[in-house]
């Protein structure tokens, strides 16, 4: 299908909030035709000169409007695309758009892969010593938290293209375990350095048995 097109360079994802502060007059009136059209558009993920993944929002409210006419809105993520082909103004229009094909999602995480990667979340935060709001395994999926467990722009970007549940959790709990191994060799380091010039108690090995 055809969706007008917004490029950026941010990720979003389907279920996220996408709040946008609305500048531009190509894009002033790509919001002014959606609140009288009821359309929706695309954001491409604008990355290595690039847009070939994105992801379809749809706009909730207009917060605030200006004299200059420029606006803050919020916007929902919907569905995950690739990008066909790209004009730089649709028929009529200041604003970009473009052929999108929507991505296959399959939703097929079984629950126990879902509790693992969350209490790995977990671990990462604690490790981190920033709190935690406990959530259910059955309302967490692997988009809900993409922004807070220190992806890379490079490893969101990633996540986005990926269209099976249970292939994004893994991706993610790959992540986590290579991200909590190496905060915990840090806080070990850190710990040694505080130790030094510290008087320490050391364990009384036994020899008795010790041979070369």
């Amino acid at each position: 299908m055809k969706l007008p097109l917004f490029p950026l360079q941010s990720v979003f994802f389907p279920g996220e909030t996408v709040p946008l502060h609305i500048f531009e007059e190509r894009y002033k009136q790509l919001i002014n035709d959606c609140r009288k059209e009821a359309i929706t558009f695309g954001v491409p993920v604008f990355i290595n000169n690039a847009m070939t993944y994105g992801t379809e929002v749809q706009l909730v409210e207009v917060v605030n409007t200006y004299k200059n006419g420029e606006m803050d809105v919020v916007c929902v993520g919907r569905q995950v695309f690739k990008v066909l082909s790209f004009e730089h103004q649709m028929d009529g229009k200041l604003y970009s758009g473009g052929e999108v094909e929507f991505l296959d999602v399959e939703n097929d995480a079984e629950e126990d892969l879902r509790q693992e990667v969350l209490q790995k979340v977990e671990v990462l935060y604690d490790l981190m010593d920033v709190p935690f709001t406990k959530t259910s395994p059955k309302q967490f999926n692997s988009y809900s938290l993409a922004h807070k467990m220190g992806l890379s722009f490079e490893q969101e970007y990633e996540l986005l293209q990926i269209p099976k549940e249970k292939d994004r959790l893994l991706y993610i709990k790959e992540h986590l375990d290579s991200t909590t191994s190496l905060l915990s060799q840090v806080n070990r380091t850190k710990a040694v350095i505080e130790m030094n010039g510290h008087f320490r108690n050391f364990d009384p090995l036994d020899f008795k048995d010790f041979k070369i």
